[in-house]
This record gives structure tokens, C-alpha cells and sequence, in this order.
């Protein structure tokens, strides 16, 4: 019972989340190493493996995801704890915009830890591209928003995040010419770094979808109809992360920032912005 101490659980579900330990271990502030160690030691002694590993990809077995469950609920019983012992209990709602690449990838986590230490706050999310957060900020329309730096636009620093290509596991789209590519609208920094990338490199590509729905860009590729330039946090596990092996370009990162507009000074959105930037930030 040692071996599965809060900081032990913590890892696990970091890996499961992520599905890799360099991304996992990230998250919680550890070497991949030192996180691959502790969970090795927490096999053995469990007699479980947690986890299945090849060379490409990584999965969470059944006993693996049971764990993570728990401790997904334990962790967040810690949280709650700590937060009604040494901060006062706020009240308030605040109004976070996120793109929607971002939202299923990155704000469960911090939501749940969220609500579970401020049950009396209420979260509003608003899924917009980072282009129209912006003026939303600007209007006082929203007191949070988690972006893509943009020109006019300014916040804390929260990562480095890559795009990455990506296409379907069934169909090898991307040997196509022109390429057919699935991105979003005019204003995208993704969608800018993936055409500059293609024109450096000479190679034809063509508009096969454009829109502003995350989901929509994932149905085409799902369908082996094009491929799309992605956060690498946003890319579900099913779909096929493409390099320049498969012939495609490098592409930029982008640099995702916290930005607040003039209404936010107040506890809850002060609460939540440390929150985020405590889970997030690299």
C-alpha cells in the first residue's frame, strides 16, 4: 500500500491522459524516467502491468484504467482538502473562452480539480477560435481565455505547443498530390505555419476542407480524406502523427498564452488562472 502513494497515482493517471510517459511526466514536473521508474516499481508490486508498450504506441490496460480512476478521485479529494483549509470559500462565475482543439485535450483536468475545490463558482466555457477571443477580451465578453498568441493579444506564457500532422491509419492520404489538407479558417497560426511549410517545400497542396469545428477537421481525416496541421495535445490516439519520414514539412510551434481582460480581477477568476497555469505550464 506504500507504493501507491498520491504522488505514485498522480503519474499514472498523467501517463493515461497523455498516452506517453515524456508527455505524462511533463505534466506532473518529472523526468520520463523517474515516472517510467516509480511505475515499474508499482507493477511489480501490484503484479500488473498498468500499461502496454511497443515501439510506437502506448496503452493503458484494463487494471491500468482502473487505477487511474481512482486516482483521478483521489487526487481530487486532495485538492478539495487543501483548498478548504487555507483558501475562503468564493463564490462568482467565470467565463473562459477556449479554442476548440484545446478544450477536450487540456481543460478537463483543470476543471474537475476546479470545481472540486470551488464548488460554489460556476464555469462557463465558450469554444471559439483564438482570433475571435481576442476582441471577446477586449469586450469584456469573456474574463479568461486560454490561446494561440495572436497579434493584439496579451498573456502569460503557458507553452511551446507543436503541430503535428495529422492523418488516418487506413489510408496513406498524405502520398497524394496536391495534397488534400482539412484546416481551419482564415486566422488559424496552424493553418498559416502548414502553408508556409508546404510552399518552402515545394509541394502542391489543396484546400480539401476548411472550418472553423475541430470535430469537423477530424472527421476528415478520420475518413482518410485529407490531413489536418494539429496541436499535438488535441491529435487523438487513433489517428497517425506524420514527420517528414512520411515526406511532410516541420512545422512551427505555437505559443500558447493566459489572457485575462479588465473584468477579471476578482477571487474566482484569480483561482482559476492559477490553476491552469499550475497544470499547464511548462
Amino acid at each position: 500500500m506504500k507504493k501507491l502513494g498520491l504522488d505514485v497515482l498522480e503519474m499514472v493517471v498523467a501517463v493515461d491522459e497523455a498516452g506517453s510517459f515524456v508527455r505524462g511526466a511533463q505534466s506532473v514536473h518529472r523526468s520520463p524516467s523517474a515516472v517510467s521508474m516509480q511505475i515499474k516499481s508499482l507493477e511489480a508490486v501490484l503484479g500488473k502491468p498498468l500499461f502496454s508498450r511497443d515501439t510506437r504506441n502506448l496503452t493503458t490496460t484494463a487494471e491500468g484504467k482502473t487505477l487511474a480512476d481512482y486516482g483521478r478521485r483521489m487526487l481530487a479529494m486532495r485538492e478539495e482538502a487543501w483548498a478548504s483549509v487555507v483558501r475562503p470559500q468564493i463564490e462568482g462565475r467565470v467565463t473562459i473562452g477556449v479554442p476548440d482543439d484545446y478544450i477536450s485535450s487540456l481543460l478537463p483536468q483543470v476543471l474537475g480539480k476546479f470545481a472540486a475545490a470551488h464548488p460554489r463558482v460556476e464555469v462557463r466555457v465558450i469554444g471559439q477560435p483564438s482570433s475571435a477571443l481576442v476582441s471577446m477580451l477586449k469586450d469584456n465578453a469573456i474574463d479568461l481565455a486560454c490561446l494561440t498568441k495572436v497579434r493584439g493579444v496579451a498573456g502569460e506564457r503557458i507553452r511551446f505547443e507543436p503541430i503535428i500532422w495529422a492523418g488516418s491509419a487506413t489510408r496513406k492520404v498524405w502520398e497524394e498530390r496536391p495534397l488534400p489538407l482539412a484546416v481551419f479558417a482564415h486566422g488559424s497560426t496552424a493553418r498559416d505555419h502548414a502553408v508556409r511549410a508546404l510552399q518552402r517545400e515545394n509541394i502542391k497542396f489543396r484546400m480539401s476542407y476548411e472550418s472553423p469545428s475541430f470535430l469537423g477537421l477530424l472527421s476528415m481525416v478520420d475518413a482518410g480524406l485529407a490531413i489536418a496541421p494539429l496541436a499535438r495535445c488535441s491529435i487523438p490516439r487513433r489517428l497517425v502523427r506524420l514527420s517528414q519520414a512520411e515526406g511532410l514539412p516541420l512545422l512551427d510551434d505555437v505559443e500558447v498564452v493566459l489572457a485575462r481582460s479588465a473584468r477579471s480581477r476578482r477571487p474566482p477568476c484569480d483561482y482559476l488562472a492559477e490553476q491552469i497555469l499550475a497544470e499547464w505550464k511548462e
